[in-house]
């Protein structure tokens, strides 16, 4: 049986997850609090494996609960539940030491998966949470992608920005020589300028640093 205690100033709140809880045959609530120095009061004199906790709260938030509820309970896991979505508010708590976090919004069945997953000493985020970290990460990861190759492109003169673009469309090394009447030798040797200096290694990397100078949409 895992035991649990609810903190959260909205007592109507807590009256629901409670109700919701109820039906878990292996979840019992043990305790309510309205802020976190409630938390602390109850855990003195009532055992619990998770308290499941919102951030803002009166009194004591749930920043401030943190460091005293693991100096003194350390054997207590704490499972965030509250509305505050940002990333700061998840890494905040996480390094505070709360085992999980998950959004209000979270359908019950992945809020009591939480509650046992956490109960089990192993770190939870809600799916909301996780998608919209990795999404950044993935955004952030293409913007300075996108960023290093303009500065690897910046040095190109403006007959290579020229080959560059015919290439990105597509064109052959014979074909682009007809087009600019010069000779097939002269656009090998600016398309390997081009590679060397843009570090490209091969043409769908030239296509985006093409993208990224305007040369194509």
């Amino acid at each position: 049986m895992t035991r649990i205690i609810l903190a959260d100033d909205h007592a109507i709140l807590r009256d629901g997850i409670r109700a919701l809880l109820s039906a878990e045959p292996d979840l019992d609530v043990v305790g309510e609090a309205s802020n976190g120095a409630e938390v602390l009061t109850i855990l003195e004199t009532t055992p619990a494996d998770v308290v499941l906790m919102d951030v803002q709260m009166p009194v004591l938030d749930g920043f401030a609960t943190m460091p005293e509820l693991r100096r003194r309970f350390p054997d207590v896991r704490v499972l965030v539940l509250t509305m505050l979505d940002h990333e700061n508010y998840v890494a905040r708590m996480l390094e505070a030491g709360a085992l999980g976090y998950v959004l209000k919004n979270a359908a019950i069945s992945e809020i009591t998966h939480a509650i046992r997953t956490v109960a089990m000493g192993s770190p939870f985020l809600c799916t909301e949470i996780g998608l919209n970290m990795l999404y950044k990460a993935v955004a952030q990861s293409s913007s300075q992608a996108n960023v290093e190759i303009a500065h690897a492109g910046a040095d190109l003169t403006a007959r290579e920005l020229e080959v560059l673009k015919l290439i990105a469309e597509g064109m052959t090394n014979a074909e682009i020589s007809d087009k600019l009447f010069t000779s097939k030798r002269t656009i090998e040797t600016h398309r390997q300028n081009i590679i060397a200096k843009t570090q490209a290694k091969n043409t769908a990397a030239l296509i985006k640093l093409a993208v990224s100078r305007g040369l194509i949409s």
